[in-house]
């Protein structure tokens, strides 16, 4: 028998738990000391196989210390593949949990909003955009509910993610359509300003804005309509969805979807805003009854759906 050599050398590589365009995940384990992970196995004979994207995304996940991130433990770069060692989450993303428990209350959703809040605080201050932030990238660290880590929020997905510029101002157009910022469209004039950090603000909006009521506030399957409701900006708290919906909260989604960046709240702001800072008397009833029927359909449907396809146009 051979000596094994290179990733299986330390882990042992088990079953599929998630496929991508050019990478699959499949769950392992450290075979010295038996502690579970996810192993990335990307492959480099792809024909969607990116390179530089690969080495951005290593390069900013092994900056990335911080209980709302997931943590990257190694890297082995082979012939055909690469492989990376990866924190095991198996707790789904937070629309499936929202599923799964058949309700979705404010103090859930606040309580997400928070981590995912403390996780980017993180990111920006240390000059990272995640650029990508939906909530099939937000998941629960744990499905067991007897777990310490059962409402672990774990921001997920760094294959966008990019650090910030000396100037601060990015110009890639990238993102997924539902949830980009309208400063990143504007990026295809002759003299195109850039972004900066918040446009992971307007994203998490989005994404608050769909917890809440279970739909989002701009949807079209013609991409070019829908990025014009976007960068127009606007949307309408409808009734009867958002009619258990607190006034803090929406006046928390109000201040994040603003189309002007130089208004939209910051990180530090919406951290100190009383829909967060009120987390634990938050409401706990179920909200609307028709959440979970909207919600399963778009969990149903997020891999054919036109308009959350991530994409990025020239360049990184």
């Amino acid at each position: 028998m051979s000596e094994l050599k290179g990733v299986r050398k330390s882990y042992e590589i088990g079953k599929t738990i998630g496929e991508g365009s050019f990478a699959v995940v499949k769950a392992g384990r450290h075979i010295e000391t038996g502690t579970p992970v996810a192993i990335k196995i990307v492959s480099k004979r792809d024909a969607l196989f990116n390179e530089e994207s690969l080495d951005r995304e290593i390069a900013t996940m092994m900056q990335c210390d911080h209980p709302n991130c997931v943590a990257l433990y190694q890297v082995f770069d082979e012939p055909q593949n690469t492989y990376l060692i990866l924190e095991l989450i198996t707790g789904g993303t937070v629309m499936d949990r929202i599923v799964e428990l058949d309700m979705c209350s404010e103090h859930l959703a606040c309580n997400v909003t928070k981590q995912v809040l403390h996780a980017l605080q993180y990111l920006h201050n240390i000059g990272i955009i995640h650029r990508d932030l939906k909530p099939e990238n937000i998941l629960y660290a744990s499905n067991d509910p007897r777990s310490p880590d059962y409402n672990t929020i774990k921001l997920a997905d760094f294959g966008l993610a990019k650090f910030m510029t000396g100037s601060g101002a990015m110009k890639t157009i990238c993102g997924t359509p539902a949830y980009v910022a309208p400063e990143v469209l504007s990026q295809e004039g002759d003299a195109p300003e850039g972004y900066d950090c918040k446009i992971d603000l307007w994203s998490l909006g989005v994404v608050v804005y769909v917890m809440l009521c279970g739909f989002p506030p701009f949807a079209d399957e013609n991409r070019a309509l829908l990025f014009e409701q976007i960068k127009r900006g606007k949307y309408y708290f409808l009734s009867p969805y958002w009619d258990s919906v607190s006034d803090q909260a929406k006046d928390m989604v109000s201040k994040m979807i603003v189309v002007n960046p130089e208004d939209r709240l910051d990180t530090a702001q919406c951290l100190n805003h009383p829909w967060i800072m009120n987390e634990d008397t938050a409401s706990t009833t179920r909200l609307h009854a028709y959440i979970i029927e909207i919600l399963s359909f778009v969990v149903g449907n997020a891999n054919n759906s036109v308009p959350i396809v991530p994409f990025c146009l020239f360049g990184n």
